[in-house]
């Protein structure tokens, strides 16, 4: 994900106009439209993040940072202004300081372990400035200097401000003001003499002197193609020069010549299947990592690597890993190529790498392509001649199984390794098929301290950085002053009838003005206080206010006294205060960063609802998906699950998903009961029917008091005594020679016929289905009261289904309906326990139908 920051110079000179009738400032922000329209044709700028910053002092100079979005961004360019100095230097550390909030927090410069160069971040500065002096508060510069202080923790780890992925490029405007006759010159945009060049060279980019529209735009085609991913490297010859070859060129040349030094990027690609660089071995530090140090030495930004000019073999090792970068065009690439020899490869080293001896050990080789079309540079495993050999040995002689001679030169060869290369070669030993050649305890080249200091500084960044992504976009609030008001009544100079005479004072041939008809007073002209504490005074001064206008004035003080509640601006009306711009109407995350943070919720159960402009209606789907919910949309159980709960309960086996929840929930196929009467039954059993009601309307009133465990006992004590009566009840039926329909009812099985002593079978009929259907719906509405409580507590709920009273078809026909409403919440195991409990009612009246037919 490149990250491209844009640099504008916002100093007044940038005023000036061109002969094209532009500012130079206009130019700036042309340049930077253009240049994305030219980056948009790339599929790759999909993942490109665009940063801004202004020659403004921090953090008013940040204009757009990490969390801004593009139109932000946008936003900001166009309003930009340029009012301030030529102050280069503040505006770069800025820049780069912003760059490098996220890196410690992320660990990707891994300091004291190697350079990754795989762990990359690759941002390009593009400064567009016009050349100028360099001002500040402190007076005219002449050469670039960056500020050493910075609130950045962790900068001391680094030399210099960059990083080696990070690269500054400016364009210098150099547009005159009056167009030539002369025809532009073709060729190459030349190098600007101003003082960030240097700057721009050490970092890996370089500077353009633009001095036409033409040439600018061939400027920014030509940095919208240095958009890659790598990581700049310094490269340096050691030892001598390489003898001529046969097919090189013949001429030797002596002294320093330009590939002897080059200071060019490595492109790193990334996986294409996975977006991501992928690498294994790390380039060495350049000094030997000490257990007792307390602190750790800076490193350089850019890595020194020496090669030496010695022939050498490439070794490659079938299934050992190494890493293979593409060096760009370069004097050094050009004359490796020239040479032609495709076979031979110039090792390379890092100075003081090793514990003994200031060149240290290969890590790799530099070597043109087969077909010479370019120049790679292999990194291996530190001191790779040694150890690649006995890797080799390992596979293809000893088949994994090595010998105590072997063990002993691969321990020898450890104790030359720096210890931050053990991370990588295990890995790579586990690549290759011996995961258990390394012990597990092996020491990884830092100290305690310095380990602590580094978790240290990730969390002093952690802050910096929120402190200042939130510091973005807010205006520095000006010191405040003395306002002086102009006592002149005149609106315009040109309506007085003196405006001849106040012409020629201007001029200087009349006589001087009095103070109170001075033109050049400012004004909104301010005095500074001397005591910062001290707030200015917005109110008028009473004695300022002239005798003639008191009673103005004062009723002017009984109306601002008497509506002082109502916030009503002067001078601007009440609609005007709500017009917001159409550009500006669907920008609702910038007003979401100046908002206040809201409370927190009252009920923290309920699903946090999004900031959804233009529909505040919209729920957050993830936040719904919990419990229940996601068991019923994806089938599992592992998401959307409380710590501490089960997934399912006791005794109930993990549910599979079903095409259709229940039969009686298909579509077309809905259950018909028979049309038989309901069973009647004894007044005392009615009593205990109300009774029963009563507790369960007292009981509901608490929430969730009845725990699991007591309350199983008495359902299964529940169960097996209606077992037994409707045991008792089919002998009874057996013996008497005669059964009916109303006996198969659960919960009022065994109970005897109702006694000769009622007036009317039929009216007792009557009311008890009365009573029936009224209980009925009382517990209908607390079971859908437990069904829509969160949670996976259904015991309750089939406590309450026990007290279902009427014949079979209406309990069927009760049960449907309440397995209809735990659909409607997706309540997936609740209606798997209820098509169980369906099952049972239909296997006991099977089973009693059976006994009927003997």
């Amino acid at each position: 994900m490149p990250v491209l920051l844009f640099l504008i110079d916002t100093s007044a000179s940038m005023n000036q106009r061109s002969h094209l009738g532009t500012s130079y400032l206009d130019i700036a922000k042309g340049a930077v439209e253009t240049f994305l329209k030219l980056r948009s044709r790339d599929p790759a700028s999909r993942g490109d993040r665009y940063m801004l910053v202004s020659f403004e002092e921090a953090p008013a100079g940040i204009k757009a940072g990490w969390k801004d979005s593009h139109a932000t961004f946008m936003t900001e360019l166009r309003n930009l202004q340029a009012v301030g100095l030529t102050s280069i230097g503040q505006s770069l550390r800025t820049s780069f300081d912003l760059l490098n909030l996220n890196r410690l927090v992320s660990g990707i410069d891994n300091y004291g372990q190697g350079r990754n160069p795989f762990f990359l971040e690759p941002a390009i500065i593009l400064a567009i400035t016009d050349g100028s002096k360099l001002t500040s508060s402190s007076g005219v510069q002449d050469e670039l200097h960056l500020p050493l202080t910075t609130p950045l923790p962790g900068s001391e780890l680094t030399k210099e401000p960059f990083r080696w992925d990070q690269r500054l490029f400016s364009l210098v405007l150099r547009i005159p003001g009056n167009s030539s006759p002369d025809p532009e010159p073709l060729g190459g945009v030349p190098l600007d003499s101003s003082p960030i060049t240097p700057m721009c060279e050490v970092t890996g980019g370089r500077s353009y002197s633009v001095f036409s529209q033409r040439m600018l735009n061939q400027c920014l085609e030509s940095l919208v193609q240095k958009i890659q991913s790598g990581v700049v490297i310094n490269f340096e010859k050691t030892g001598p020069d390489p003898p001529p070859t046969e097919d090189g060129p013949a001429e030797m040349k002596y002294g320093p010549q330009s590939w002897h030094s080059c200071h060019k990027l490595i492109y790193v690609r990334p996986n294409p299947k996975t977006g991501v660089p992928v690498g294994h071995w790390p380039i060495p530090e350049s000094f030997w990592p000490d257990q007792n140090s307390p602190t750790l030495p800076p490193r350089a930004s850019h890595p020194q690597v020496k090669f030496s000019c010695v022939d050498s073999e490439p070794m490659v090792v079938d299934k050992v890993p190494f890493d293979k970068y593409e060096l760009e065009p370069s004097p050094l690439t050009q004359y490796i190529l020239e040479r032609k020899s495709p076979h031979t490869c110039w090792q390379v080293f890092v100075c003081n790498s090793a514990k003994y001896g200031e060149l240290g050990q290969p890590f790799g080789y530099l070597k043109a392509s087969t077909a010479l079309t370019c120049v790679n540079l292999f990194v291996m495993p530190y001191n790779y001649p040694v150890v690649l050999p006995l890797l080799d040995d390992l596979i293809t002689v000893h088949k994994f199984k090595p010998p105590a001679k072997w063990r002993q030169s691969f321990e020898n060869y450890l104790k030359t390794m720096p210890p931050y290369y053990i991370t990588a070669l295990r890995k790579a030993l586990r690549m290759m098929g011996a995961p258990n050649l390394l012990a597990d305890n092996m020491e990884y080249g830092l100290s305690y301290s310095v380990v602590s200091y580094l978790k240290k500084l990730s969390q002093q960044t952690k802050v910096e950085a929120d402190r200042v992504c939130a510091s973005v976009g807010k205006k520095a609030v000006p010191e405040g002053g003395i306002k002086l008001r102009c006592r002149s009544s005149a609106l315009s100079l040109a309506h007085r009838k003196d405006f001849t005479q106040l012409l020629q004072s201007i001029i200087g041939d009349g006589p001087a003005l009095p103070m109170e008809a001075n033109t050049k007073e400012f004004a909104g002209f301010q005095l500074a206080a001397l005591n910062k504490a001290l707030k200015p005074q917005g109110l008028r001064n009473p004695y300022d206010i002239p005798r003639a206008h008191l009673l103005d004035q004062l009723s002017r003080m009984r109306r601002n006294l008497l509506h002082s509640s109502i916030c009503i601006l002067k001078g601007q009306d009440q609609d005007q205060l709500h017009s917001v711009p159409i550009a500006q109407m669907g920008n609702y995350q910038d007003f979401l960063k100046h908002c206040p943070s809201p409370l927190r919720e009252a009920d923290p159960d309920q699903p946090k609802r999004l900031h959804t402009f233009g529909n505040p209606f919209k729920l957050d789907k993830k936040a719904m998906m919990v419990d229940e919910a996601d068991e019923f949309v994806t089938g599992t159980q592992g998401k959307g699950k409380r710590p501490g709960e089960s997934s399912s309960p006791a005794g109930v086996g993990a549910p599979k998903r079903r095409r259709c929840m229940s039969p009686l929930l298909r579509p077309g196929r809905a259950y018909t009961p028979p049309k038989t009467p309901p069973r009647t039954a004894d007044n005392d059993h009615t009593e205990l029917e109300n009774h029963i009601t009563n507790h369960l309307e007292s009981n509901n009133n608490s929430d969730n008091e009845l725990s699991p465990v007591p309350e199983s006992e008495p359902i299964e004590q529940r169960n097996h005594l209606q077992s037994d009566e409707i045991e008792n009840q089919q002998d009874g039926v057996q013996e008497n020679g005669q059964s009916s329909e109303s006996e198969l009812s659960l919960g009022s099985e065994g109970e005897e016929e109702a006694p000769c002593r009622y007036p009317s079978p039929c009216e007792l009929k009557k009311i008890r289905n009365e009573e029936s259907q009224e209980l009925n719906s009382e517990l209908r509405v607390l079971i859908t009261k437990e069904i829509r409580k969160p949670g996976r507590r259904y015991e309750k709920i089939f406590y309450l289904l026990k007290q279902i009273q009427g014949s079979l078809e209406s309990r069927l026909i009760f049960l449907q309906s309440i397995i209809k409403e735990a659909a409607r919440f997706k309540k997936r195991v609740l209606i798997e326990q209820l098509e169980n409990f369906l099952e049972e009612i239909h296997l006991r009246a099977n089973s009693m139908n059976h006994l009927d037919g003997f």
